[in-house]
């Protein structure tokens, strides 16, 4: 049988699809609750019949947290691994919803069909695209062309806590020869991508002390050290006037784009002026001699994502802050070690203190950048089939936010991951009145049967 008999199966077999998707949609797998705990075990124990329908060998796996979904299924080269999660985010504020999250349905809009319900598309709808995939597959040909194991987690969106450790004690039976993630999005509504660099984070608390208590301003204004005054220094000197960080030895480690990519970024046609003219902005803030698609994708950052300090109440209040404090984030590109910058920060704060002035540290996580490495004949084997699948030609892309999971495969698994998703920008995942486009449904099912068909020959 032929792909293009696969990719009329699922055209054909589309409005059961979706029924399955709506299915699944209902149950309301809130892993950060422990209200729904039971729920996120119903959703296992679906995702695990309907792989067994399929013909695998899924199972359950418990862990101290929810549980994961492992099955596999098929035979020979090469052997696959798809990641996908079932668990979804809280729906607060109820009240900002047009309809029950959990009462998913299909409507109509300016733009298309929608399907509309928490999960459609983070990460439930695209889940099942790589499912539904395989099920016209086994049923055009009654088997698939490779060998696959699907691997599907319930704790994505509350941190994934039990996630490493299950893959370390399952190391042997979940590597593959290479991972694919359905996790991430298009570039556009008609640009299929491939994900291939994810910045890391590292997160800074800071808290500076000066006076042993508040201080009224009229009586120790001038003479003694305001915390505040401080901490906006140190905060200031951060960043050059080109937008570069200061920290010393905060670029070790961060590469420079291939021309290929470059190339490549460049041809999308990335209108930073309405990008940033959706929330108010004109001007691009980042290293000046960088494109706006650079910062976003492949350069790191820092930004201060929280300062408090003194009287924030209502009315006026003329005191002298005994502490001031701030959160600030770090994305991290290309070989940046989280460590030594962490360490490179403090010592960078610590030569700014006045005397008079202490300041306390509290560490918030640290993740390092994932980068995929194309050579990898799977790469462009995949790249081509999504071209053969969208109107615009797949590119290589980064993304601005971090996804730890590729970084474990790599790490704990020695195996290099695809990133490959049908999501848009416009979903409102973790919002109110998620949706997932119908087209990214149906033509992300025909995109994995055409990826499939690739990896296979």
């Amino acid at each position: 049988m032929s792909l293009d008999d696969v990719l009329t199966r699922i055209d054909s077999d589309l409005p059961a699809a979706t029924d399955r998707l709506l299915e699944l949609l209902r149950i309301p797998s809130i892993s950060t609750d422990p209200a729904y705990k039971a729920e996120c075990d119903r959703a296992a124990d679906w995702l695990v019949a309907d792989l067994r329908s399929l013909g695998a060998e899924a199972e359950k796996r418990p862990t101290p947290g929810h549980p994961m979904v492992v099955g596999h299924i098929g035979e020979g080269a090469p052997h696959l691994l798809f990641y996908g999660h079932y668990d979804v985010q809280p729906v607060d504020p109820l009240e900002l919803w047009d309809r029950d999250p959990f009462d998913p349905a299909i409507e109509n809009t300016e733009k298309g069909q929608v399907i509309r319900g928490r999960g459609a598309a983070d990460d439930k709808g695209q889940l099942m695209t790589f499912v539904e995939a395989c099920r016209a597959w086994i049923a055009i040909n009654g088997a698939l062309p490779c060998k696959i194991t699907f691997f599907l987690e319930g704790e994505e969106e509350s941190g994934s806590p039990s996630l490493v450790p299950f893959m370390k004690e399952n190391a042997a039976e979940l590597t593959t020869d290479i991972a694919l993630i359905c996790d991430t999005g298009m570039f556009g509504d008609a640009t299929p991508a491939i994900v291939t660099m994810l910045r890391g984070l590292l997160g800074e608390e800071l808290t500076i002390t000066g006076p042993s208590k508040d201080l009224h301003s009229g009586m120790y204004g001038g003479v003694s050290m305001n915390p505040i005054r401080v901490m906006a220094k140190i905060i200031a000197g951060l960043h050059d006037h080109t937008g570069r960080v200061t920290v010393p030895g905060f670029y070790d480690g961060v590469p420079e784009l291939s021309d290929e990519i470059r190339a490549q970024w460049q041809g999308l046609g990335f209108d930073h002026g309405s990008f940033l003219g959706e929330v108010g902005l004109s001007t691009p803030a980042g290293e000046q001699d960088r494109t706006p698609l650079e910062m976003i994708w492949s350069r790191p950052t820092c930004e201060v994502n929280g300062i408090q300090g003194g009287y924030t109440g209502d009315g006026f209040k003329t005191v002298l802050p005994a502490k001031a404090s701030a959160k600030i984030s770090f994305r991290l590109v290309g070989q940046q070690d989280p460590q030594a910058i962490r360490e490179s920060f403090r010592a960078y704060v610590q030569s700014q203190l006045p005397p008079d002035c202490s300041v306390d540290f509290h560490p918030h996580g640290a993740s390092r950048a994932s980068q995929m490495e194309i050579d990898h004949p799977a790469f462009e084997a995949a790249r081509h089939a999504l071209s053969d699948e969208w109107p615009e030609p797949a590119a290589y892309v980064g993304c601005g936010g971090s996804i730890p999971i590729a970084g474990h495969f790599k790490t704990i698994l020695d195996t290099d991951a695809m990133l490959i998703g049908f999501g848009k920008d416009d979903d409102q995942i973790h919002s109110p009145n998620e949706k997932y486009d119908m087209t990214s449904f149906h033509k992300g099912i025909r995109s994995w049967a055409r990826i499939l068909d690739a990896l296979a020959e």
